[in-house]
Formats: C-alpha cells, sequence, structure tokens
C-alpha cells in the first residue's frame, strides 16, 4: 500500500493527528474566533518542561525572519471563498554571532490548536511547546555572500515549526532556508492579522488522486515562494540578495517529502529533493526527473514490506540517488516532535528504539551532507555505505 507511512503516523500521537481535525475554515478576511484557554495553560501544570532544541552543528549563527505571501494569480485550492493562495514562511539564514533576540517555537494559538487536536492539552501544556528553546534569532544581522536556497515542506496536518531543528541545522551550515506553513493542511497556522486557521483538509483525502492532488498543490506552493524569493527587482524577503539562485533544493517529511517529486518534475529551477518518510502518491515518471539527485530516507516498516510507491519509484530515478531506512525510528523521528515525548516520559508505539534527539541528528547528518554535496560540491563519504557510527542506517541497493 502506497499510505503505509501515512498509516504508520497515525500509530504515534502527535506525529499524526486525527482524520477529524477541523472540517472546514473562515475565509481570511473574517474575524477570527478566540482559541480559547485551556487546564493546561497556567505555569503551575504539573507536566510543563522547557524543551531545549539540540543545538546546530555548524559554524554560523542562525537568523529568523517569517514572512507573509499572498499569491494573487492562484486562489485557494482548498477554500476558494478565502480568496488568493496565502502563505507563511519562516526564513532561517546564517548569520553574525550575538545580534537580534531569541526566536519563538510557535505562536501560543497554534500550539493551542495543535494539542487540542489529538486532544494532548492536558498532557503537554501549551507553554511547554511555546516556550521551547530555539537557536535562532529575529533581526540577527546576516552575513554577507551568496548562499543555496533550501526550501522545507512538513508532513500533512503538522505544523512548519515540526522542522525547525532541521532548519536552524541548515541555516548554520550556509543555506537560507525557506520553511512553510501549508494553509488549511495543518493544526494551525497564525496569520498577521492574528487569525490561525485550521486544517480544512485533514480527513478530507480518501483516495490515491486525492493525495496525488495534495502533492501537486504543494509544488506550486514551493514554485511560488521560489518565485517570491528570487524575484527581481522586488523579492519578497528583504535579505533575497544572500540567495544564489542557481543552487535550489527542496526537502519535506511525509507528504513534505512526496511533494519534493512533483516540486523536481515541474521547476527547473529545483536542483535536488528529499523525501523524509513520504509515500509518493505522486510517483517518479517512467521518464525519470531529469537526471536530477534525489535521497529517500524512511523509517522501517513491519515485517520488511517496504512502501509500493518507493519500490515503483526507485528504479525510474535517473540520477544520483540514495534509499535509507532507518532501524528503530518511527514516522515522527525525523522531526521535532518525538523529542516532547521523551522529555514528558510518554511511549512513542511499538517498535520505536531511537530517541527524539537522536532522529534529529541523523536527519540533520544525512539531509545536510546530501545538499552540501548536491548544492556545494562537497565530496560525502558519509554515502559510500554503513558506517559504524550509524548502525541504524541501512543502504538499499
Amino acid at each position: 500500500m502506497s499510505r503505509l507511512r501515512t498509516t504508520a503516523a497515525a500509530a504515534a500521537l502527535l506525529l499524526a493527528l486525527p482524520l477529524s481535525v477541523a472540517a472546514a475554515a473562515p475565509a481570511l478576511a473574517a474575524p477570527a474566533a478566540p482559541v480559547a484557554a485551556t487546564a493546561g495553560d497556567g505555569a503551575s501544570a504539573p507536566n510543563a518542561l522547557h524543551l531545549e532544541l539540540p543545538r546546530p552543528t555548524g559554524p554560523y549563527a542562525v537568523g529568523q525572519e517569517v514572512l507573509h505571501l499572498v499569491d494573487e494569480d492562484r486562489p485557494d485550492p482548498w477554500v476558494p471563498s478565502a480568496g488568493p493562495r496565502q502563505l507563511m514562511v519562516t526564513m532561517y539564514y546564517p548569520a553574525h554571532a550575538g545580534t537580534g533576540s531569541p526566536a519563538p517555537y510557535m505562536t501560543a494559538a497554534a500550539a493551542r490548536m495543535l494539542l487540542d487536536a489529538k486532544p494532548l492539552t492536558s498532557t503537554i501544556p501549551t507553554e511547554s511547546v511555546t516556550n521551547t528553546r530555539t537557536w535562532s534569532s529575529v533581526g540577527a544581522r546576516p552575513q554577507g555572500g551568496h548562499y543555496p536556497l533550501v526550501v522545507l515542506s512538513p508532513g500533512f496536518t503538522m505544523p512548519r515549526a515540526s522542522l525547525t531543528s532541521l532548519a536552524e541545522d541548515l541555516g548554520s551550515r550556509g543555506y537560507v532556508v525557506a520553511l512553510v506553513d501549508h494553509t488549511y493542511e495543518n493544526t494551525g497556522t497564525t496569520f498577521p492579522d492574528g487569525q490561525t486557521l485550521p486544517c480544512v483538509m485533514c480527513g478530507q483525502l480518501k483516495t490515491p488522486e486525492a493525495w496525488k492532488g495534495l502533492d501537486e498543490s504543494r509544488a506550486k506552493d514551493v514554485s511560488f515562494v521560489i518565485d517570491q524569493l528570487t524575484d527581481r527587482p522586488h523579492p519578497a524577503w528583504r535579505y533575497a540578495r544572500m540567495i544564489d539562485r542557481d543552487r535550489i533544493g527542496m526537502a519535506g517529511h511525509s507528504a513534505g517529502g512526496a511533494a519534493s517529486v512533483p516540486a523536481l518534475v515541474t521547476d527547473d529551477r529545483i536542483q535536488a529533493g528529499v523525501d523524509l518518510d513520504g509515500s509518493m502518491d505522486y510517483l517518479v515518471p517512467e521518464s525519470g526527473i531529469d537526471g536530477k539527485p534525489f535521497l529517500m530516507i524512511g523509517h522501517s516498516l513491519d515485517d520488511g514490506v517496504e512502501d509500493s510507491s518507493w519500490t515503483e519509484s526507485w528504479p525510474r530515478l535517473d540520477g544520483w540517488k540514495r534509499w535509507l531506512s532507518v532501524d528503530g525510528a518511527n514516522h515522527g523521528s525525523f522531526t521535532d516532535f518525538p523529542m516532547f515525548f521523551d522529555a514528558l516520559g510518554m511511549p512513542q508505539g511499538p517498535g520505536t528504539t531511537m530517541s527524539g534527539r537522536r532522529g534529529v541528528e541523523l536527519t540533520r547528518q544525512y539531509v545536510g551532507a546530501f545538499f552540501d554535496l548536491q548544492l556545494k560540491g562537497v565530496n560525502q563519504p558519509l554515502f559510500d555505505g554503513p558506517t559504524a557510527a550509524n548502525p541504524e542506517v541501512r543502504f538499499h541497493s
């Protein structure tokens, strides 16, 4: 089944939210309904914790800036009455140390909607999410020079914050990163007008064709973001001069990883892609992806059964390629969220032996090495085969 990896997510609590979340949403122009405080919001909540994300591994400090982008040429595909497609994008970039102020992990409203969707608010207080210690700084002074651009797309139902550790690490390694929230496809996206829009599409994708449509829509979102960041003479980001327009890649988790296939097929500017545990309802075409390099990283599935979309797409990849399986991981291990479970002593489901931090560590290593190789031309022995340092990682041939 091509949805094996999506099904695996359902066993991971916060990592794949229920299909009943928010059947409808207001148009962007409508006033936002207030998000009520919950019993878990108080500072005295017994299960409150203050999580610190792993320190980035690169030589640079990391700056952060949030953008609100509006595609006037494309109606919102899920809520046409909302008008043009609107996206929230967090930019990460190499910065000067000691400048700026600490960046928040996510808004309180988005965090409450994330926790309520399970619901987990009684187990994980909202402030335990919003107070998460990040390593990026708002208003940080950018480094000089030109850097490759990597666009990151989170999993279906997952907010963009779920890939913060990966985004910060890439920024520290000398990349500009655009981390995209796909509106109405996650538990909550907060916009500058104060609205936090819910997941209209949760529970609506019933067929492979519908999932393929989601992947194609995300590819359009990604191409629009690249348009906005590389436009001349009026890019949407004030530090767009940092971006090397000739070196662009994409990576994503779950549906975000699956969307990298149509993005690579339809956008010549995107030169390399990474799929983190995402079923490919948009299969790699029989004609390939024009020789573009592609990395597939997934958790090991039950009984050795592989996702059929991966086995079908693998021989069609016509450029540099690697397929890695990570033993002891689950669908969410390539995101930040298992670290919250570890901190609270909560189980992550049968077969999961990998800690949240180890999952982040491996994701950073292999995704960073991939883009260093493909966008910077730096040789990476990490991809020569299994290593004693990473015994969990198996190579497919």
